[in-house]
């Protein structure tokens, strides 16, 4: 990944390069020429960034947030054509993408165009054309699609609270709701070295116990309830492989175990295999709002296929099912170390990224969720210390009508 990125760089900056040379001569003499004018004529005439080399320019954007990159296209009829490259966002896109911390149905870039052969240098230069709508601008629309599903883009465009707001959550506090229910299954309940069911019993300060199994309803056991925001009650079903001995002893051994969940009906025409729940986690889909998987997002870890059918047995198992969500918890069992012990090592820092967890646009990708009919979410999560689980729940509960606001 790391020498593609490289490969990539060096087309971009060749690429504005050729652009600046054919729509902007005039700026492409002081790149070579030494300045006659002194620095605050030329600042004048056509502003500090503009003269200088393009890789400089690069550079500069490298270090800018998708914001500020807008921003500086906004300034001039230069830059406004210069931040619109293709190649700089697709760029951008192979870069960012890996320390995502969470995709969605909405935001998941096309990534069938990081796929696509690069396109030539002509190509790139003509779709920036001004007043040109071209058809291969919007074949390779990288800033859209970078821009949909870059993290810190998204929470701009979440609602903020107003002040009535306040009043009539506290209200709606006061009305007995319905309390929302959730199945949560998967291997990273069961294969990580600390246990996220067990973090989340004894987390109060993240996540309080509100309710602890002492009931059936409709046949199926209660459950656990948690308090989210000291406000909204929620219930999680945790569903389990198979019985504790047998799970303690395949996480030690690093073994695969039966499922006891599903059953394997055989293989469809790919080759894939097809499972069909187990007569009580038809009951449970039957009763719940939604579901959690939890993912092992550790290197080297996750069986794609099975997990692709298992999840899209449990989605289509109950009818109405395309109306509960999923939100796939990408967990890790600590947070990776961040220390990198020596300067040599410091070119490594992309390959350690990739190593410490599984990107969460990969592990959707991985479990086959663009192919899904459900709202789904991907949230990358620690277990051991519950880092990103608020995030995903926030986005469950208002999935399921509950009315959440960012303060």
């Amino acid at each position: 990944m790391a020498e593609k990125i490289q490969q990539l760089e060096s087309v971009v900056i060749r690429s504005l390069r050729r652009f600046r040379e054919r729509y902007f001569p005039e700026k492409v003499v002081k790149e070579n020429l030494a300045p006659v004018a002194t620095p605050a004529q030329e600042e004048a005439q056509s502003g500090f960034l503009d003269i200088l080399p393009v890789d400089v320019q690069f550079l500069i954007m490298t270090f800018l947030s998708p914001a500020d990159i807008c921003r500086l296209g906004a300034t001039s009829r230069y830059w406004r054509a210069m931040v619109r490259d293709p190649l700089l966002w697709r760029y951008f896109l192979l870069r960012d993408m890996p320390y995502w911390p969470s995709i969605d149905h909405v935001s998941m870039p096309n990534l069938e165009l990081l796929d696509a052969p690069l396109i030539s240098e002509d190509e790139s230069l003509d779709d920036r054309e001004e007043g040109e709508e071209k058809g291969m601008e919007l074949k390779f629309d990288y800033m859209s699609e970078y821009l949909k599903g870059c993290p810190s883009c998204r929470k701009q465009w979440l609602p903020s609270r107003p002040a009535y707001e306040v009043v009539t959550s506290f209200l709606q506090s006061l009305v007995p709701s319905s309390e929302p229910r959730y199945a949560m299954f998967g291997p990273g309940m069961e294969q990580l070295d600390v246990s996220l069911v067990t973090r989340l019993m004894y987390a109060p300060d993240i996540l309080p116990v509100s309710g602890t199994p002492h009931r059936q309803i409709n046949g199926i056991g209660s459950g656990i309830s948690y308090m989210f925001n000291n406000q909204h009650k929620f219930n999680i079903l945790t569903l389990y492989s198979t019985n504790r001995a047998e799970r303690e002893r395949a996480r030690v051994e690093q073994q695969s175990i039966s499922n006891k969940l599903f059953t394997l009906e055989g293989t469809d025409e790919s080759g894939d295999p097809l499972y069909s729940p187990a007569p009580q986690v038809q009951q449970v889909c039957q009763v719940v709002d939604g579901f959690i998987y939890v993912a092992n997002a550790e290197p080297g870890r996750g069986d794609g296929m099975s997990e692709v059918a298992q999840i899209r047995a449990v989605m289509n198992c109950a009818g109405g099912a395309t109306s509960r969500p999923l939100l796939v918890l990408s967990c890790i069992s600590r947070e990776p170390s961040e220390a990198i012990p020596t300067a040599a090592q410091q070119n490594d820092t992309d390959r350690l990224g990739t190593r410490c967890r599984t990107p969460c646009v990969e592990m959707a990708k991985r479990l086959g969720l663009p192919q899904l009919s459900n709202r789904w979410m991907v949230q990358d999560t620690v277990a051991e210390s519950l880092s990103g689980l608020l995030d995903g729940i926030s986005w469950l509960l208002r999935c399921s009508g509950v009315k959440l606001y960012v303060s």
